[in-house]
């Protein structure tokens, strides 16, 4: 505790130095959290370009492996605070995604102005194992706002990321790897459908803005992307054979050069009362004199009948008409290309008081993000595995434990067997109270020891077997016969069999997690991968984020059979090749035995006739 409390003294003393030689500009916001970055904002010519200043944008800032320490913040990113130069204001933010196993997460975060060729920074912070509340993520987004989807779900509703609760009412069908994080895919006939609300409603000629990603296979005729209302009182964003087009009350805006299939594009709607204009990627791409119709209908995304078929990421509504620097702000931003990196980027990583998880721990950690994808039937194999881990496992210390206590007992009984020298029962003899203490030649403490050794058991049965021949002699001098000695000898294989059956028992769960471990996680894994693409067959998307959870979740069970098997295999060999040493000592004893036995108890007859040939 002591050492633990000099630690964060250490911690508190160096963060405070740090503070110290900071300027005023690049103070450290608060010392809880250990470590930040940088985050700059280029608006200049080589990066987004922009043709004025922009009020109320929320950028979006991309964190992967590349920029961003994701092992040196929270698993799930909750310890992300995004803080303006000053080193005072808080800026508010939006976490749409944050994936720690596939390093990836999509934050948007609110600036209020932002000036045009220059460059504006700001400071994310982490490094906070128990922060506080991050505030209402709705407040990354102005009043103007009212309505965002990120489409970041998966089956369910789109839901509106502000604070105006704007959620559609019918299941989307989503879309891995779209240009932002994850996307919602639109069928020909199955819209998705946003109710009305007091937000949503239009009215004659106001301003209004919206703004998408959209992306289509093949081109399509008059294919409706975004659409509400019917007849005279209508609006429709229309996809034409490829050409973006605005209709309003059956009248279309220009036709223009058609964007590319297969690729996104982004396009920005800005409505100002008295005309409508399109935006494709940043650039004016047509116009349409006219304003909008009093609409309170609900919005249709896609069908029904002749809907846009493809997909669409970063649905958003503003009841204000966003200048020429918003809209290009936006479209490098939120894209991906060498200008959306030029434009946002992160710098070093400064601070980092507090050490960072050590490679081993990150490399345990990510065990329990893929475990956390894990479908049932992965759970079930898993399952199986970890019960034959217990009862393999269990089996292996019962048999070290036994044969550690019959090697100690077979080394003290070969001492005394060494000692005989004519008389083999003599650690054996006929009063049942000197028996108990092997003929009162050991203490309790030995007797217990030796009576645990299977030479022990054998060497009883041979001495039993010899008493029971000679016990009506009592000098013993008429010996054993031939016939007596091969019986006894079948008496001590008999024992020797049981021994072997005694030090053998219980490895079979041993051979069964070593043939059946492997198989148990391999079918665990076969049908993790069966399922995997299943569902990327039934979504249509094939993407390494689609792909890469399932598959690394069912490759666990895979390593949990190995896991079983490889310690399993190790561990039988191992008390095989003991088990062995123990049954050669015995078939040796045996032989030993047999031996003295014919020397000891020699029949009278052969006794005499060296006499008798001396003599003559």
């Amino acid at each position: 505790m002591k050492s633990i409390s000099l630690k964060l003294v250490g911690s508190l003393c160096g963060t405070l130095a740090l503070t110290g030689f900071l300027s005023a500009e690049d103070a450290w916001w608060n010392t809880a959290w250990t470590q930040r970055q940088m985050v700059t904002l280029d608006s200049g010519t080589d990066a987004a370009a922009l043709s004025g200043e922009v009020s109320g944008s929320s950028i979006l800032v991309r964190l992967h492996d590349g920029n961003f320490q994701f092992t040196s913040a929270n698993e799930d990113g909750s310890d992300l605070r995004f803080v303006a130069s000053d080193g005072k204001t808080r800026l508010s933010h939006h976490l749409e995604s944050y994936d720690s196993l596939l390093n990836e997460a999509f934050v948007w975060v609110k600036l209020n102005d932002i000036k045009s060729s220059a460059k504006q920074s700001f400071y994310i912070y982490f490094g906070n194992p128990a922060p506080d509340a991050a505030g209402d993520p709705v407040d990354a987004y102005d009043a103007d706002t009212t309505l965002v989807y990120h489409f970041s779900g998966r089956g369910t509703a789109p839901t509106d990321a502000t604070r105006n609760g704007n959620h559609a009412e019918t299941p989307a069908a989503a879309a891995d790897g779209s240009i932002i994080g994850g996307g919602l895919r639109l069928l020909a006939n199955v819209p998705v459908i946003i109710p009305s609300s007091p937000t949503l409603e239009w009215k004659a000629g106001q301003a209004l803005t919206l703004s998408t990603w959209i992306k289509f296979g093949a081109p399509q005729e008059a294919a409706v992307i975004v659409s509400r209302g019917e007849g005279s009182d209508s609006f429709k964003l229309l996809l034409d054979q490829g050409i973006p087009s605005v209709e309003v009350a059956g009248r279309r805006s220009q036709a223009a050069e058609p964007i590319a299939a297969g690729s996104w594009n982004h396009l920005v709607l800005v409505a100002d009362g008295s005309s409508m204009q399109l935006f494709l990627n940043g650039a004016l791409y047509s116009k349409l004199d006219a304003a909008l119709p009093v609409l309170s209908t609900p919005i249709l995304l896609g069908g029904p009948g002749g809907g846009f078929v493809g997909e669409m990421d970063e649905f958003a509504i503003s009841n204000t008409a966003r200048s020429i620097g918003w809209i290009e702000l936006a479209s490098v931003n939120q894209g991906a290309s060498d200008a959306a990196a030029r434009t946002l980027f992160l710098g070093e990583v400064e601070g980092g008081v507090v050490e960072s998880q050590s490679e081993m721990l990150q490399h345990v950690m990510l065990f329990g993000d893929i475990a956390a994808n894990m479908m049932f039937d992965g759970w079930i194999a898993v399952g199986v595995c970890v019960l034959m881990i217990a009862v393999g496992w269990t089996v292996a210390v019962k048999k070290f434990i036994y044969l550690n206590s019959i090697e100690k007992g077979t080394n003290e009984f070969l001492k005394k067997w060494k000692t005989l020298s004519t008389d083999l029962t003599s650690m054996d003899p006929d009063d049942q109270a000197n028996v108990s203490s092997l003929g009162g030649k050991f203490d309790p403490a030995q007797q217990a020891l030796i009576e645990k050794s299977p030479l022990y058991h054998i060497y009883h049965i041979g001495a039993e077997e010899i008493r029971h021949r000679l016990d009506k002699d009592n000098n013993r001098i008429q010996g054993l016969s031939g016939r007596s000695i091969q019986a006894i000898r079948a008496s001590l294989d008999a024992g020797l069999v049981h021994e072997s059956h005694r030090l053998s028992n219980g490895l079979v769960y041993l051979t069964i997690s070593i043939a059946g471990g492997p198989y148990v996680g391999l079918l665990g894994t076969v049908v993790g991968v069966m399922i995997t693409f299943a569902i990327i067959a039934k979504s249509g998307e094939v993407n390494v984020n689609s792909i890469a959870p399932g598959i690394a979740s069912a490759l666990l069970a895979t390593v949990a059979g190995l896991i079983v098997a490889i310690p399993a295999l190790f561990i039988y060999s191992y008390l095989n090749g003991r088990i062995k040493n123990s049954l050669g000592l015995m078939q040796v004893f045996i032989d030993e035995f047999v031996a003295k036995m014919a020397e000891f108890y020699r029949p009278a007859q052969e006794k005499e006739a060296p006499e008798t040939e001396l003599k003559s």
